[in-house]
């Protein structure tokens, strides 16, 4: 059954749309929204019609939108009498889901607090998908009609990057299949695949046989008809046992298979150099991801097309193929080696990029934990290595989170993302700090402290910038609910007011202390009093016990436990007293005929794998906090750049590409909220926890900041509140947003590292 999820913002942070701008409502380019709105023009118009081939306007729409609190139906005279209606309607967001789960992933994507989630963490029918995805899904054994260009810029890439060396390993191996005199078929089977493997395209494989003539046979009401020789339609069905093809004209017996010595010729020296050739293709060509129909083309070779008899393969063009008097199986037929579209193929629900990353994480291991000298690995490769399997590990912790609440009650979901939402950052973070105080190394709780920064300003300037920047250049203009994007900029001036609070308090009543201050004659501050001084390594002590542990001390921890307290009472407001906000609702749509949902991960598979993921995120953290000081070292990269970038936006990389997409589909709201989500958690749930930690198990971790990261935060959250006070998004105020965060960039980037580093 069909589900439909509806998302409405209050009607009085909408602003009235023109007459001349009716034609971009959201219903006229989705019919199933369309067909929606009209129940509810019916409803609200006591059944009257309006003609559908006008032009709409605010006098034609005026009398559909008319109730009989109004005015009675019959009567329109002012068109601002149906202002309230007219408004309601436009708010309204109507999402299709195929089943409740999904339907249950879509309002936990709106609701506060929880991880917004694009990906589908069902199986979708795959009778519903776009012919785009069906292509990237479909094997390569099925014969179809082709009128385009074979000549492509992905087939003359295929044949440099991968046709030329099968062909001439195919070539290799008959020679060698000719030699053995015994072997001249499958030398022959290699010399006419050498041909096909260097240019495959509008060429078939197909195996001769007589399925077709038993299949008939046995069903006689089957449609099929073996004297349609000039019939391009393929022949697909499957032999159901490797039986010899009887009294075929042309076709004399032969030998079984299994009992040729010509057989254990080719399996003893012609097939393992070409699994050796199919399964190096294979793998550059999965890796590439846009070339997978290659990947499909080699495996389906080795596990297919080279175990069977020489004579029952066939190679031929699509043009000699309707003129075969043999009834054939197709086996191999492809007309692209490339499709861009491949970047939306997934397995077992997982994107194909976080696939190709996971080895990464075995690779950490190996080279991080066994080669502890860097025989044959240096640090810099350990650290990159180690940072880019958190991708991954991060995505699949994101899908598991998503499985779970999408099969859950409010509550169970409520707590696995508070619990594992935050689990990637917090692993790294608790680790870096645990290592610097064993090691007795200050730099790295600075590199915590700018990672922490960092996220901060990708969260609310640079991920809804490049969302507006993407969905502003495909949707001209974006509108979304000011009203909960309210409660979220709300929520982030009390959380950076409060994490940054101790540091204005440090600032006003702290000591200013200098490492070195010298006059302007070149003497020393004791030796001379008079004159203008310059010092260096100012900072303010916090040496001083009456200042730090009565005052700032516990002004950190009030804040520690006001912040999260701030949390609960913003997931109350949004969740129950003032749920309206989203207006979020789930219900029946149109049956489809899927009564049932299978979901790619069951709740205990999802908990397994969160719990695996957040074990190998803690083993890579360690990697990287361990082979970072030499990186630290780089004597033209301030500290503060590396924690604000590369720590701190590399584990945020799964979060980004959900914006996008939630941008790419009109969802600019998701994408907003997808920032705003993380930058909330940083401040009321992962410092707060910090704090704690440390409380508990003392790593010298202490709640002040730079002077740089506070200012940078405080304008940040200014800048993205006034972006978003009027409910409109375009890739002009993209581009603000991310030319502001590059700026900030540059200026941490040029920072003198923290002193003592």
């Amino acid at each position: 059954m069909s589900l439909l999820a509806t998302h409405s913002s209050d009607t009085s942070s909408r602003r009235r749309k023109p007459a001349e701008n009716t034609q971009d409502l959201p219903w006229e380019h989705d019919p199933q929204a369309a067909h929606n709105n009209e129940h509810i023009r019916d409803r609200l118009c006591g059944g009257q019609q309006t003609n559908s081939t006008d032009t709409p306007s605010h006098h034609s729409i005026c009398p559909a939108l008319c109730t009989t609190k109004c005015m009675p139906g019959h009567a329109c005279p002012s068109h601002h009498a149906c202002d309230d209606s007219w408004e309601e309607i436009q708010s309204k967001r109507t999402i299709r889901a195929e089943n409740e789960v999904e339907a249950n992933k879509l309002v936990n994507n709106y609701r506060f607090g929880f991880r917004k989630w694009k990906s589908h963490v069902t199986e979708r029918p795959f009778e519903v998908r776009s012919e785009v995805v069906k292509e990237l899904y479909s094997e390569l054994n099925v014969f179809k009609p082709y009128s385009g260009h074979l000549i492509t810029c992905g087939n003359v890439a295929y044949v440099l990057l991968f046709g030329w060396w099968v062909s001439l390993a195919y070539i290799l191996v008959s020679l060698l299949m000719f030699i053995t005199v015994t072997g001249v078929p499958y030398g022959k089977l290699c010399w006419k695949l050498s041909c096909y493997f260097l240019w495959p395209f509008g060429k078939s494989i197909h195996e001769i046989g007589n399925t077709l003539r038993r299949c008939c046979e046995q069903a006689p009401e089957c449609e099929c008809d073996i004297d349609r020789t000039g019939d391009t339609s393929p022949v697909l069905l499957p032999s159901p046992t490797e039986v010899p093809i009887p009294e075929l004209p042309g076709r004399p017996l032969h030998t079984p298979y299994w009992h040729r010595f010509s057989t254990y010729v080719w399996l003893l020296l012609g097939y393992p150099p070409l699994v050796v050739i199919h399964s190096l293709a294979c793998f550059l060509s999965w890796i590439l991801v846009f070339t997978i129909p290659v990947f499909k083309m080699n495996a389906r070779t080795l596990g297919v097309i080279l175990l069977l008899a020489p004579e029952d393969v066939s190679v031929s063009t699509c043009s000699q193929r309707k003129h075969q008097l043999y009834e054939t199986r197709a086996l191999l037929c492809c007309y692209h080696a490339a499709n861009w579209y491949y970047y939306k193929y997934t397995v077992d629900g997982i994107n194909v990029f976080a696939v190709n990353l996971l080895p990464l994480v075995i690779v950490a291991m190996v080279i991080g934990y066994i080669d502890r000298e860097n025989q044959y690995a240096s640090s810099n490769v350990k650290f990159a290595i180690a940072i880019c399997s958190i991708i991954p590990l991060s995505y699949y912790i994101g899908m598991g989170i998503a499985s779970i609440s999408a099969q859950s009650n409010f509550a169970v979901g409520a707590v696995v993302n508070a619990t594992f939402g935050s689990i990637t950052e917090l692993t790294f973070y608790i680790t870096a700090l645990l290592r610097g105080h064993q090691a007795a190394n200050p730099c790295l709780q600075e590199v915590v402290k700018a990672a922490l920064t960092g996220t901060l300003l990708g969260c609310i300037l640079f991920i809804p910038g490049v969302c507006m920047i993407i969905g502003g250049l495909r949707h001209s203009e974006q509108r979304f609910n000011s009203r909960s994007t309210g409660v979220s900029a709300a929520l982030l001036f009390i959380s950076v007011g409060g994490v940054f609070a101790p540091t204005l308090f440090s600032k006003a009543y702290g000591n200013l202390v200098c490492d070195a201050c010298t006059n302007s004659t070149g003497g020393n501050s004791s030796s001379n009093s008079s004159g203008q001084f310059v010092c260096h390594n100012c900072h303010y002590d916090l040496n001083n016990g009456t200042l730090f542990r009565n005052h700032v001390e516990p002004l950190v921890y009030t804040v520690s436990a006001l912040l999260p307290f701030a949390y609960i009472i913003g997931l109350v407001f949004t969740l129950k007293t003032h749920s309206h906000i989203y207006d979020i609702h789930v219900g029946e749509g149109q049956v489809t005929g899927h009564h049932g949902a299978v979901v790619h991960w069951s709740r205990w598979r999802s908990l397994v794998i969160l719990i695996m993921a957040t074990v190998l995120t803690s083993a890579c953290a360690d990697l990287v906090t361990e082979h970072i000081q030499p990186i630290l070292n780089q004597p033209n990269i301030s500290q503060y750049f590396i924690g604000v970038t590369v720590l701190a936006m590399v584990p945020e990389i799964p979060e980004i590409v959900n914006g996008i997409q939630f941008a790419l589909q009109n969802n600019i709201s998701l994408s907003l909220e997808v920032g705003s989500c993380i930058a909330v958690q940083v401040c009321m749930l992962q410092i707060p926890i910090l704090v704690c930690f440390n409380a508990f198990y003392d790593v010298g971790f202490v709640l002040l900041f730079s002077d740089m990261h506070l200012w940078a935060s405080i304008f940040s959250v200014i800048l993205v509140n006034y972006i978003f006070m009027d409910g409109k998004s375009d890739y002009f105020q993209g581009t603000a947003l991310v030319v502001v965060y590059l700026i900030l960039l540059a200026m941490y980037y040029f920072a003198p590292s923290p002193a003592g580093c």
